[in-house]
């Protein structure tokens, strides 16, 4: 039926529906999935059931945002399916990494009580490896992440679900489903528990090659459920610290030292472990500032602070554009913009810029044009279309822009 895109590009708007997933496409892939399926054992099978599941949960996302309700349900129903069985496969009972992706797409469905009943049943199934155990940690705070997103204030939160799974996670016993309170014991138990597991950690040293990866993204969870649980039982100050601490560690000169000596703990995994944990802190800081009064000084900080280190950071630069739509004054984005992309070789920052600008466009046509009818448009805002313009001839001169279709279609696409 001629060419089409396989998979999806959700990058471009085509009037006013996204470009979806192709027919045909769709059928390629899912193709690919069945044949690799049966070529695949033990460890590989179970990494390519994570892999098909997330690639599902991506078109439930997609659903989501295109804010398609029939398209949701009948998605829904396919990736409960098919998540239902690779679950009922042998291998893969009582892999958590599965049951935390099945759980996350009943809860992407609306179906939170029945994501609940799956997070339960997982951590039940899961023994009592506590801290110690990566894919338990993981699990948790996942699972305490949606509960805390479901808040309305932090007030009272001391007592909510998700510090009962943070809890019961630092006691390393068998897990106990919610029951509507949680004991001050507990708390500060949990509290000291957190406090030493995440020293030991940070202060561990010469960890065997194939152990970095795992250690580094322990620490993440580790770090990651020891701060949502103090910014649920202290505040957001006392979250902010664990992670000012965490990173200062990591960023010390002798973190730094070359994996040839076998020196310190996770030598090569420190810059993903670093941007991971840089990630979970601006997160926690735009979650606060959404539920109650804060200033966005610090998080306005962090982010300069984290994409001047990691330019090609998706999430970051989200964020960052999504908090410079509330300022009036563009000149301090742009000049922050203009510094990032003079720095670096990645094709992100001038991606980002783009996007910030045609923003700022649509927002200034619509209030020129509003309650004046026929009027105004005719008159357009030449100032910021020569801005955009001059960005994408910049960017499509840069080594990488001039090789990427995406920049070039996006530059053909404002130009029309």
């Amino acid at each position: 039926s001629g060419f089409n895109s396989i998979g999806h590009m959700d990058t471009m708007l085509r009037g006013r529906h996204h470009i979806g997933h192709y027919k045909e496409g769709e059928e390629f892939i899912q193709n690919v999935f069945h044949v690799l399926f049966l070529l695949f054992s033990g460890k590989e099978k179970c990494n390519l059931s994570i892999f098909w599941l997330q690639y599902e949960i991506s078109k439930v996302t997609q659903c989501l945002q295109a804010k398609s309700k029939k398209n949701l349900k009948a998605q829904g129903r396919k990736s409960k399916k098919l998540a239902k069985s690779l679950l009922k496969a042998p291998d893969n009972r009582n892999h958590l990494s599965l049951w935390k992706l099945y759980a996350y797409l009943e809860w992407l469905l609306g179906n939170i009580n029945d994501a609940r009943k799956v997070f339960d049943t997982a951590l039940c199934t899961a023994g009592t490896g506590g801290l110690k155990s990566p894919q338990l940690c993981s699990l948790s705070l996942l699972y305490a992440q949606l509960e805390v997103e479901l808040l309305e204030s932090t007030e009272g939160a001391v007592a909510s679900r998700a510090v009962h799974i943070l809890t019961k996670l630092a006691e390393s016993g068998p897990y106990v489903p919610y029951s509507g309170q949680v004991l001050s014991v507990s708390i500060l138990k949990a509290r000291k528990t957190y406090e030493h597991a995440l020293q030991d950690y940070l202060s561990e040293t010469a960890v065997s090659d194939q152990d970095q990866v795992s250690d580094a993204n322990q620490l993440v969870n580790l770090v990651g459920c020891y701060a949502l649980f103090q910014y649920l039982t202290v505040g957001i100050d006392a979250a902010v610290l664990i992670y000012a601490q965490t990173l200062e560690k990591l960023e010390a000169p002798g973190a730094q030292k070359c994996e040839n000596t076998g020196g310190n703990f996770g030598t090569q995994n420190f810059p993903t472990a670093l941007e991971a944990v840089t990630l979970l802190h601006t997160n926690l800081l735009r979650f606060h500032m959404k539920i109650s009064v804060y200033p966005l000084n610090p998080l306005r900080e962090a982010l300069t602070e984290a994409l001047k280190r990691y330019p090609s950071n998706k999430s970051l630069w989200r964020s960052y554009i999504h908090i410079q739509r509330k300022s009036h004054c563009a000149s301090k984005a742009r000049r922050f913009f203009d510094g990032v992309t003079r720095s670096t070789n990645c094709l992100e920052p001038w991606l980002f810029a783009i996007q910030a600008e045609q923003m700022r466009k649509k927002l200034t046509e619509n209030v020129q044009r509003a309650d004046v009818g026929v009027i105004h448009s005719t008159i357009p805002e030449t100032g910021l279309t020569n801005r955009i313009v001059a960005l994408f001839e910049h960017a499509v001169q840069s080594e990488n822009g001039a090789h990427c279709p995406l920049l070039w279609r996006m530059y053909l696409n404002f130009l029309v």
